[in-house]
C-alpha cells in the first residue's frame, strides 16, 4: 500500500488494578506529571509547566496512588515533591513497557501493510 506519508502505529497504554480494569487509572498523564515532579522537584511546578491545576495534579496522584495502594510522591510542603521508590518504579516500568509496546506495534504495522 503506497501513502502520502509513512504510517505510524500509536498506542495508548493504561495501567489498571485488576479489581477496575474499566477506569483508567496510570497513563501518559500520571507518567508525563511524575517526570515533572522529578525534574522540578515539586508537584505544584511540574503541574504548572503542564497548564494543569494543582488541585487536579494533586487529585490524579492521590486517586492513582489509593487504587494502587502504594504512596507515588513524597510531599514535604514547602519544600517541595519527590518520588517515592514506588513512584520511580511505575514511571521506569510505564516507559519502558510504553516503548516496547509501541516499537511492536509499529513492527506489526509494517509487517501487515506488506502483506
Amino acid at each position: 500500500m503506497e501513502t502520502k506519508s509513512p504510517l505510524e502505529a500509536q498506542i495508548r497504554l493504561t495501567i489498571v488494578t485488576a479489581d477496575s480494569p474499566e477506569h483508567g487509572v496510570f497513563g501518559k498523564g500520571g507518567a508525563v506529571l511524575l517526570r515533572g515532579v522529578q525534574r522540578c522537584g515539586s508537584l505544584n511546578k511540574a503541574a504548572k509547566e503542564l497548564g494543569m491545576a494543582y488541585s487536579k495534579a494533586w487529585t490524579l496522584m492521590r486517586d492513582t496512588e489509593e487504587m494502587f495502594g502504594i504512596k507515588l510522591i513524597n510531599r514535604d510542603g514547602a519544600r517541595g515533591s519527590t518520588l517515592t521508590e514506588d513512584g520511580a518504579k511505575l514511571l521506569a516500568v510505564y516507559d519502558q513497557l510504553q516503548k516496547e509496546v509501541a516499537a511492536y506495534a509499529q513492527e506489526r504495522l509494517a509487517q501487515l501493510l506488506n502483506d
